[in-house]
């Protein structure tokens, strides 16, 4: 969510690009997770969710790259998306090399 409102400040013009882009990026990232997760059963379909997961977390990150750049937000704001964004890369990362541990008891 926290993208979302920061994409409002971006510039009218990048409404069909970068805005929308980071958007669906960043929506996508919480829909695989909840998806990966009701597939917490079936190691193999877990992974991959959480793989597509891991996906759209990179192009999210990849999409934010260009915001400091074009300079709709400082550096400082992109350093602490992007800090959040790699941590939560690491819970995939994790959870992916660990699908036994979110077993359905």
């Amino acid at each position: 969510m926290e993208i979302y409102y920061l994409s409002k400040s971006f510039p009218r013009d990048e409404r069909c690009s970068l805005t929308d882009q980071i958007r669906k990026s960043s929506r996508s990232t919480v829909v695989n997770i909840a998806e990966a997760y009701r597939k917490r059963r079936y190691h193999k379909h877990f992974i991959s969710k959480l793989s597509d997961f891991d996906a759209e977390n990179a192009e999210t990150q990849t999409r934010l790259m260009f915001a400091p750049k074009c300079e709709y937000i400082d550096k400082e704001e992109y350093r602490t998306l992007l800090l959040r964004s790699e941590e939560i890369g690491r819970l995939i990362f994790y959870m992916m090399n660990n699908p036994h541990k979110f077993d359905v008891i």
